[in-house]
C-alpha cells in the first residue's frame, strides 16, 4: 500500500483481481447461499452458480461476513494506513453498507463508509480512481472528492433476458412496472438513486443489445470515458457488445471486459449484459 489512505470495497464492484492488487484495494466478498450451503462468492465456480439458477435451486445472497470487514480494516492499519475509505454497493440493494459501518466502529484507524448508490464497474471505476489518487499521496478529503466525482457522473446500464431473477431476490425496484411483459420484449435497466429502474423495453434480444450500445454511447456524450462490458454466463454475446462499443466510442480511455460478480449474477440471471460508463 502506497500513501496513507486505504481503499476497501465489496465484490459487487467487479474490479478485476489484478487491478485490485496493483492499486492495493481490499475487496471483501459477498456471501452466496445455494441450498443449505453458504460460501464466500469467490470460491463458488460461476458454472456451478449458473447451473443452480437454471435448475431453480434456492439461491440467494447476503452481505459479507462482518469478520471480513474487521480483518480488512485491521490489515490496513497494520500496513501503515492512517485512514480508510470503504465504498460499497447501494444500501437500497443490500445491508453491506451497514455491516461495514458496524465494523468501522471497531477499527483501529478512522474508516469513512460510503454508500455508492450503485454497483458493478460504475462502482469499481470510482474505487480505482480513488485508489490512484490515494497512491499519489492524496489526502482522505481529496480521495473522497475523486470518488464522489466519479460516482456522480457514472452510469450502469444492463440487459437481462428475464426479470424473474430480480423479482425472486427482491431487487427489482421501480422495474416492477415491466413485469408481465411478453417474453419477446426484453428489458433494459439502469441504477437510479440506488435502485434498479427501467430504461426501456425492446422487441427481441438482438435489438435490445443494440439499444444497450446506443444508450451507452449517448451517456458517454463524446467525453473521454472508461467503459466496462460485464456479463453473466454470456461471453459470446458480451464480445459482440464489446466490438460495437469499440467502434462507437473512440474516446474510450480504458475498456474492461469482465464477468460480473456472482452476487450480481444471482439477481440478473444467466445471459445478462452490463455496460458501465465512467467519465475519466
Amino acid at each position: 500500500m502506497t500513501g496513507r489512505v486505504g481503499l476497501v470495497t465489496d465484490s459487487t464492484s467487479n474490479i478485476p483481481a489484478a487491478l485490485a492488487a496493483q492499486w492495493g484495494i481490499t475487496v471483501v466478498p459477498t456471501q452466496l447461499h445455494i441450498g443449505e450451503h453458504v460460501r464466500a462468492e469467490h470460491v463458488v465456480p460461476k458454472e456451478m452458480l449458473v447451473t443452480a439458477l437454471e435448475q431453480n435451486l434456492p439461491v440467494r445472497t447476503s452481505p459479507p461476513d462482518p469478520a471480513g470487514f474487521t480483518w480488512a480494516y485491521q490489515d490496513m492499519a497494520a500496513r501503515g494506513v492512517d485512514e480508510v475509505i470503504s465504498v460499497h454497493l447501494s444500501s437500497r440493494q443490500s445491508q453491506t453498507w451497514e455491516v461495514a459501518r458496524q465494523a468501522a466502529a471497531r477499527s483501529p484507524v478512522p474508516v469513512h463508509v460510503i454508500d455508492s448508490q450503485t454497483t458493478g464497474m460504475s462502482l469499481g471505476y470510482a474505487v480505482l480512481a480513488a485508489a490512484r489518487t490515494a497512491g499519489a499521496g492524496g489526502s482522505a478529503r481529496r480521495v473522497m472528492s475523486t470518488l464522489t466525482k466519479r460516482l456522480d457522473s457514472s452510469a450502469e446500464l444492463f440487459y437481462v433476458d428475464t426479470l424473474e431473477y430480480l423479482r425472486r431476490g427482491g431487487k427489482i425496484g421501480a422495474a416492477t412496472a415491466l413485469l408481465g411483459s411478453t417474453l419477446s420484449l426484453k428489458p433494459l435497466l439502469t441504477v437510479l438513486n440506488g435502485q434498479i429502474a427501467p430504461l426501456e423495453r425492446v422487441l427481441g434480444a438482438e435489438r435490445a443489445l443494440r439499444r444497450l450500445v446506443e444508450n451507452a454511447v449517448r451517456r458517454a456524450g463524446g467525453r473521454q470515458v472508461d467503459v466496462a462490458i460485464e456479463h453473466f454466463g454470456a461471453p459470446t454475446r458480451a464480445q459482440r457488445v464489446l466490438g460495437r462499443l469499440r467502434q462507437r466510442l473512440p474516446t474510450a480511455r480504458e475498456i474492461t471486459f469482465t464477468e460480473v460478480s456472482s452476487a450480481i449474477g444471482v439477481h440478473v440471471g444467466p445471459g445478462a449484459i452490463g455496460v458501465a460508463i465512467s467519465p475519466a
